[in-house]
């Protein structure tokens, strides 16, 4: 199974011209990823689940509704955190230069196909 979410996030990353992409689970473990050789994947995973959880909160603190997706941007670019439901979290990394509107269909597209890969 871990091939069809590598497949997935490679799609991502190809479609959308994204640097890289991980899955979460909810806990903060990694379940699939492509990154860049100087990203740490145990860190990128354990940061995106412990935002995403904050995020929620403030939204739901601050009657907002439901959180769809957590952006978080840099000088150098983009990080996109999306929960898949409560079954994980899908985190996209970007450069500043990214077609938003692109990236943001890709990442609900891979979101859709990892929610039924996960069933």
């Amino acid at each position: 199974m871990a091939r069809n979410f590598n497949e997935v996030l490679n799609a991502v990353i190809r479609d959308s011209g994204a640097e890289g992409a991980v899955l979460v689970s909810p806990d903060g473990l990694a379940i699939a990823s492509v990154l860049p050789a100087n990203v740490d994947e145990d860190r990128v995973a354990a940061m995106g689940a412990a935002i995403l959880s904050l995020g929620e909160r403030v939204a739901s603190e601050l009657d907002k509704g439901e959180l769809e997706q957590l952006y978080v941007k840099g000088t150098k670019g983009y990080m996109i955190f999306t929960g898949i439901k409560d079954l994980a979290v899908l985190g996209v990394l970007a450069p500043a230069d990214a077609k938003l509107g692109l990236l943001l269909m890709e990442i609900k597209r891979a979101a859709k196909q990892i929610e039924e890969l996960l069933g």
